[in-house]
């Protein structure tokens, strides 16, 4: 009888420990349990367990009672029914937390995925694209430098296997990571950040008082084109939001138009509108805080420096940014632009009409060609080929889950010629552009309506378009890219840049750091240890990416897989006033 009270006593213990083992694994948020599917097989299976354990604690009290009238092994059965009472407690807790978590937890664990969950989907995306982006570069060289036409065709069909194989993967993953009501949170979580944001902004631009109010003058005279005086505006946002002070924009004599902001967009404020106030004076930093009206300088000369400008991002929204979204500063950008940019009525009619009338429909691929003044000063030539095969990416990407009928292109240039030129060379596309757009874009006409126009209705479909090419050392480019962010949950990979990594001009450092150490192979190469923080100047996309190692100081190149971005948390205001609408 003693050694059978054991046998079950054991294997009433180790069933308990298989049961904390499942539950601990089921309620830790491990993402690889979160589906539907295991989670009701999981359930069955602990509702069977619960059975057995039933049955087991019956036969051990049925023994327990026996033990009273084994005189031999009293001693040694008292410390055995201590043991079971032991494991009963144990087991009766266990189950109620199980009961507990099961009715705390969401129906369809995917609905409510973990941060490590989307930062892990985001990070095997990233990385497949940067193997590939390495394996393409290098295969390219190898054909290059080979003579022998076997060799040469033996690397073009490898191009298209491994090309083919890292789509798939891609698919896949994406597939996966909308599964199981993935993508259902994200919008929904997109759209409740983004309302919050939104909500935010407009109690700042109107305060109950405007005679009292606290201010910030943002002057548009800036000396550069649409896409920089634009930026230059967010920056005064930005700052007015850190500093809790309503944006006051002076408008008067906008180069682009002599109506000034408001003739195209509605007004940043329906209460405040008036930059006067009981003291003025320019931007000092803390010294400013008790001066009512404070004038800001252009980003390139602000000193002090405040804290309130890109790349860094609310503290208070961190964590749910850092969970939605593959680039949370980049969103947090586009928040101030979706606002600045809210167009007056005429202005949406015109978009919506001209979307008609120049058949912009989905899918589409938006591609921004630079030219004219902009070539060999702050960006190189690129020719329309170098788009139009991340272009054919895209769609061949697209084709492993939807089928395509038409691939269609929507063209921004300030090239005119450039329309008939990419028609000739790939008349399997249809390109969607307008010519009198870029022909306003000439440098004889640029500050004008009809040019202030054009570059707003090319920023607004490229935006609108399901991936982006163009070259990010382009204002126009990055806007497009910003108000992306503002249309989809996360659209931080929707784009090929062709040259420069995402900035924002007048922005604090891009840092990143290492989670491989890294030991150089060239001398190009630098040393790296597992959290060294890297500053990056820029992706190669062949691999490999450019920056300085802020611990050795030294300057190189580094494979971009081994590093991953660090983002900078800033003590923003919480607007308590605005309350988050469920």
């Amino acid at each position: 009888m003693g050694t059978m009270m054991k046998f079950l006593l054991l294997t009433l213990a180790l069933w308990l420990l298989l049961l904390v083992y499942m539950l601990g694994n089921f309620y830790t948020g491990d993402p690889t349990t979160k589906s539907s599917h295991d989670l009701s097989r999981a359930l069955a299976e602990l509702e069977k367990m619960k059975q057995q354990n039933e049955e087991l604690r019956r036969m051990a009290d049925e023994l327990r009672v026996s033990a009273r009238d084994l005189h031999n092994d009293q001693v040694q059965m008292s410390q055995d029914v201590d043991r079971v009472s032991l494991l009963q407690e144990q087991l009766a807790k266990c189950e109620s937390d199980a009961n507990s978590n099961k009715q705390q937890a969401p129906a369809g664990s995917l609905d409510y995925p973990s941060k490590k969950h989307e930062q892990l989907q985001r990070k095997l995306e990233d990385g497949t694209r940067e193997l590939w982006f390495l394996v393409k570069a290098q295969l390219k060289l190898m054909k290059s430098d080979s003579q022998a036409s076997s060799v040469k065709d033996r690397i073009d069909n490898l191009l298209l296997d491994v090309g083919d194989h890292q789509r798939t993967i891609l698919a896949d993953a994406q597939q996966l990571r909308d599964a199981d009501g993935g993508l259902a949170w994200r919008q929904q979580e997109a759209h409740a950040l983004q309302d919050l944001v939104q909500r935010r902004l407009h109690y700042l631009q109107n305060p109950k008082d405007c005679s009292k109010a606290k201010k910030l003058l943002c002057n548009l005279n800036k000396g550069c084109g649409y896409g920089c005086q634009l930026h230059h505006v967010v920056y005064c946002f930005m700052v007015a939001y850190g500093t809790e002070r309503t944006m006051i924009l002076n408008s008067q004599g906008w180069r682009y138009s002599s109506g000034g902001w408001e003739k195209v967009f509605l007004p940043l404020s329906e209460t405040c509108t008036d930059p006067s106030g009981s003291s003025r004076g320019p931007w000092k930093g803390d010294k400013s805080k008790d001066t009512q009206v404070v004038e800001m300088p252009i980003v390139d000369s602000i000193y002090p420096r405040p804290p309130y400008l890109p790349l860094g991002i609310p503290e208070d929204l961190s964590d749910r940014l850092l969970r939605l979204h593959g680039n949370p500063s980049v969103w947090f950008i586009a928040q101030f632009v979706l606002y600045l940019q809210r167009y007056q009525p005429y202005l949406q009619q015109d978009i919506e009409e001209t979307a008609q009338k120049l058949g912009f429909q989905h899918p589409i691929v938006g591609i921004h060609v630079r030219r004219t003044d902009k070539i060999n000063t702050e960006a190189a030539y690129h020719s329309i080929a170098e788009y139009m095969e991340w272009v054919e990416e895209y769609y061949q990407l697209l084709q492993k889950t939807q089928e395509v009928k038409k691939k269609r292109v929507y063209l921004a240039t300030d090239e005119p010629n450039l329309l008939t030129e990419a028609q000739k060379q790939y008349p399997e596309y249809q390109f969607v552009s307008d010519n009198a757009i870029s022909k306003s874009a000439g440098l004889s006409s640029r500050y004008t309506d009809s040019a202030l126009r054009g570059v707003i209705i090319d920023i607004h479909f490229l935006a609108h378009s399901d991936y982006l090419v163009c070259t990010f050392s382009s204002q126009v480019c990055r806007v497009a890219y910003e108000i992306m962010q503002t249309l989809k949950p996360d659209a931080a990979a929707n784009f090929h840049s062709l040259d420069d990594i995402y900035y924002f001009g007048g922005q604090g450092d891009h840092n990143q750091v290492a989670i491989a150490k890294h030991e150089p192979r060239t001398q190009q190469e630098i040393y790296l240890e597992q959290g060294d923080e890297v500053g990056i100047a820029g992706n190669h996309w062949d691999g490999y990416s450019k920056g300085v190692n802020r611990r050795t100081h030294k300057s190189g190149l580094y494979p971009s897989y081994k590093v991953e971005e660090k983002i900078e948390l800033v003590k923003y205001p919480t607007y308590p006033e605005v309350e988050e609408t469920s």
